[in-house]
């Protein structure tokens, strides 16, 4: 069984995804015995039943009582086995245990956030302790995404207007990715993650460092931070920085030009109209850009909008 896993699914980093593989491959292997098993005695009926001979009259055939309930009993065998097996795993993978450590997951075009019980946040990387239970409360700002973990056998809808939740225990230290697999606009197959697994001393200490969010690193200037908040909020998935067409205006040489708007109008790209456009972004659409992006509101403090500001000043 660990040599399949090995050739044909990605590795099982969660204590649950064996329950995932075993039922996986109880299906696939007990669908291909009977499919041979069908295979071989249709080809065993067609030489044995074969004509011999022109004269040969085909008997009248009724009924076998023995075979029609072999064929019927057999069948619904498997299917209970797999329901309640079935059933088993996904109540297992329902039901949170007490101790497990919550973190908010927000979904949004085009990137995961995540918030963490003291206030930590982070863009398109899960912190977590390894062998500890996470608890994931999910929701979107927007439209329908899907958080999926192929590490983790875990795949879960999230969606706008409610919470959705699930709940995994990674095993050991190490990162797998993560995937939005609901369609979800023209950046979808961008919406990438990654789950980084700590020691427990580590995530403690990770979270200690990282409490509240959104200061600014000592280190960086203003425009240096700006550049890695783009990257972070997926700025980069709809701007170019080089000129090049995407969903949304290009940067590059945006600030302090005139910008003509789709209902005629133009106006001039200064702090007011960036911070204005990260926070009410369909106030002012630019002439030729779909109205799809989502608002900053919430999600950005004034300080990381005036790094994103002066990052925006400096791509000339």
């Amino acid at each position: 069984m660990d040599a399949l896993n090995d050739l044909l699914l990605p590795p099982a980093k969660s204590t649950l995804a064996h329950q995932t593989d075993t039922l996986f491959w109880f299906v696939h292997l007990s669908s291909l015995a009977l499919t041979i098993g069908l295979i071989a005695v249709i080809v065993y009926f067609v030489y044995k039943y074969r004509r011999k001979s022109e004269d040969e009259v085909t008997p009248l055939i009724t009924h076998n009582n023995t075979l029609e309930v072999t064929w019927s009993v057999i069948p619904l065998i498997l299917v209970l086995v797999v329901f309640g097996w079935g059933y088993k795993v996904f109540m297992d993978q329902q039901v949170v245990p007490d101790d497990a450590y919550e973190i908010k997951v927000t979904g949004q075009k085009w990137m995961w956030q995540f918030t963490y019980e003291n206030g930590a946040r982070t863009n398109g990387e899960l912190h977590v302790p390894a062998d500890r239970p996470i608890k994931l409360i999910m929701s979107s700002n927007d439209v329908i995404h899907s958080f999926y973990v192929p590490d983790y056998r875990l795949k879960q809808d999230v969606v706008p207007g409610q919470y959705t939740e699930l709940w995994f225990n990674a095993k050991e230290p190490g990162e797998s990715i993560i995937y939005c697999t609901e369609y979800c606009g023209t950046a979808h197959s961008d919406m990438l993650g990654t789950v980084v697994v700590h020691e427990q001393t580590d995530f403690k200490t990770w979270l200690a460092e990282n409490a509240g969010g959104g200061s600014k690193p000592e280190d960086l200037a203003p425009a240096e931070w700006g550049e890695q908040l783009a990257q972070e909020y997926a700025c980069a998935t709809c701007h170019s920085t080089d000129g090049s067409q995407m969903t949304g205006p290009t940067w590059q040489g945006k600030f302090g030009s005139e910008e003509p708007l789709a209902d005629g109008s133009s106006v001039t790209v200064d702090e007011n109209y960036l911070r204005e456009s990260i926070l009410e972004p369909n106030a002012k659409v630019v002439q030729g850009f779909p109205a799809v992006m989502n608002t900053y509101q919430g999600q950005l403090n004034e300080e990381q909008i005036n790094a994103i500001i002066e990052y925006i000043k400096t791509l000339k």
